[in-house]
């Protein structure tokens, strides 16, 4: 294609065809409205590739230096908000070669040799998947930090708050505060894991690999890749303009935290709840109705549970299209940037208004006290009593829950049926007394506060570790 047809914006295929593409096409096929935001990254790209023509004499010096200030002049243009599209352009890496070559003029035509769209489109796509997964991790420490603060301010209160745990959403045994925040934590730190792992597979340059076999130009792929900061260079060409694995990883990592978060919104919509009284959000995190005028919702914490389902199908989505393409490029391909940008720009959002609905709560102690010291949750520690007194544990199991059963059918408290039985009597009834059962678990990792200190400190540590994946 000549200078003249570039810069007039004409098809960078065209020279195969004698008819124009028919709008209906263009209008199928067109990308430039979603991937317009991988400008940045498809000029980091350019000048890398130029600067390697350059290197290895395929473009002159005096070429190179006038194409890579046309990039310049398109990032600012860009930048600015300046940069102004054409209704044939099909995706932004033709818009940018048709904006460079009509600044630059003939050394302008010359920015693809050696390149294809197929490794142009997948080198862009990685730089961003890059920046945007390092983004991510600091934005889901960011919620984990606001988790510990939480924490630790839970631990601080005298006694330390407690509430009940759950199992099946039923009273199960009582727990720190703090205890449950972190268990959230943990999650959310192998989310951070999970990015850090992806971030390095996908840290590979496909730049060079041309439509599907390279080139017989000779070109540099490492000089290109060094330009832009990746660690390494594809190994066949075939894979490299074919791969989406790293997005399908990321969209995996991204439904896994959605499912996580939409946990913590789960229970955020229970506990604010009239029935649970476990915490109230503060005006600014809620929103109200529009025709009950009592109404405080915790619309952020419903969204974080409902558009995990979206998270999920974006990745679906990809999976499916992915399964049946042929090696190297096919246009299906295509539909790999919108579930991405979706996904990240969701649960981006997501973990930002929870983080800051999370910071600015209330929490009703008083009432989760007082659940946690509900009889029922007693129970398991009266088996365990019985236990350290040489009864096997299912004959335990097997009284305490008879004297559960009395209590209930009798509308009787637990603990006047303990004082009055022969197995346990006096001693057994100071386990009713507040607080002591949720102190009696002691094991490392456990819920009471015996195991919190060493909890904590696993961690912090946990999160220096994780925080230094990405330095």
């Amino acid at each position: 294609m000549s200078e003249k047809e570039v810069a007039s914006g004409a098809a960078l295929w065209h020279g195969r065809f004698e008819a124009s593409p028919a709008e209906e096409l263009m209008a199928y096929t067109e990308s430039l409205s979603f991937d317009k935001r991988l400008w940045a990254d498809d000029i980091v790209g350019s000048k890398a590739h130029v600067s390697m023509l350059v290197s290895v004499g395929i473009m002159n010096e005096s070429d190179g230096k006038t194409v890579l200030a046309a990039l310049d002049e398109v990032g600012t243009e860009f930048a600015s908000g300046a940069f102004v599209y054409e209704a044939t352009d099909e995706d932004i890496h033709t818009a940018i070669e048709r904006r460079v070559t009509q600044i630059a003029g003939e050394p302008g035509a010359r920015i693809h040799t050696g390149r294809s769209r197929n490794d142009q489109v997948a080198t862009a796509v990685r730089l961003w998947c890059k920046r945007e997964v390092a983004v991510l991790a600091s934005f889901v420490l960011n919620l984990v930090n606001t988790l510990e603060d939480r924490a630790l301010e839970a631990d601080s209160c005298t006694p330390p708050t407690r509430l009940p745990g759950y199992t099946h959403v039923q009273h199960a045994q009582p727990v720190l505060l703090s205890h449950h925040l972190r268990a959230h934590s943990w999650a959310l730190l192998r989310d951070v894991d999970r990015l850090a792992d992806t971030l390095q597979r996908l840290d590979v340059s496909p730049l060079g690999a041309g439509a599907l076999a390279g080139s017989s130009l000779p070109l540099d792929p490492s000089h290109s890749a060094a330009s832009m900061g990746f660690g390494g260079t594809f190994a066949n060409s075939l894979d490299a303009v074919s791969d989406r694995d790293f997005i399908a990883e990321i969209l995996f990592d991204i439904a896994l935290l959605g499912v996580h978060l939409s946990r913590i919104g789960e229970e955020w919509v229970l506990w604010t709840s009239a029935e649970f009284g476990f915490a109230v959000l503060d005006d600014a995190y809620a929103t109200g109705s529009s025709m009950l005028p009592q109404k405080k919702n915790a619309d952020i914490a419903e969204l974080a549970r409902g558009k995990s389902g979206r998270l999920i199908g974006n990745l679906t989505g990809l999976l499916v299209m992915l399964k049946g393409l042929p090696l190297a490029y096919n246009r299906d391909l295509q539909e790999d940037k919108e579930p991405l940008f979706d996904s990240v720009d969701q649960v981006r959002r997501a973990l930002i208004a929870l983080t800051g609905m999370i910071k600015t709560a209330r929490f009703e102690t008083e009432n989760m006290i007082a659940g946690a010291d509900a009889e029922a949750l007693v129970a398991t520690d009266l088996a365990e009593w019985l236990v350290e007194r040489g009864m096997p544990f299912r004959e335990a199991h097997g009284v305490v829950g008879k004297i559960v059963r009395d209590s209930i059918a009798t509308n009787t408290p637990m603990a006047t049926l303990v004082l009055s039985h022969p197995l346990l009597g006096g001693d057994a009834v100071s386990l009713f007394d507040a607080g002591v059962a949720v102190g009696r678990r002691q094991t490392p990792g456990g819920a009471g506060p015996v195991a919190s200190p060493e909890q904590r400190a696993r961690l912090v540590e946990a999160i220096r570790q994780a925080k230094a994946r990405f330095e």
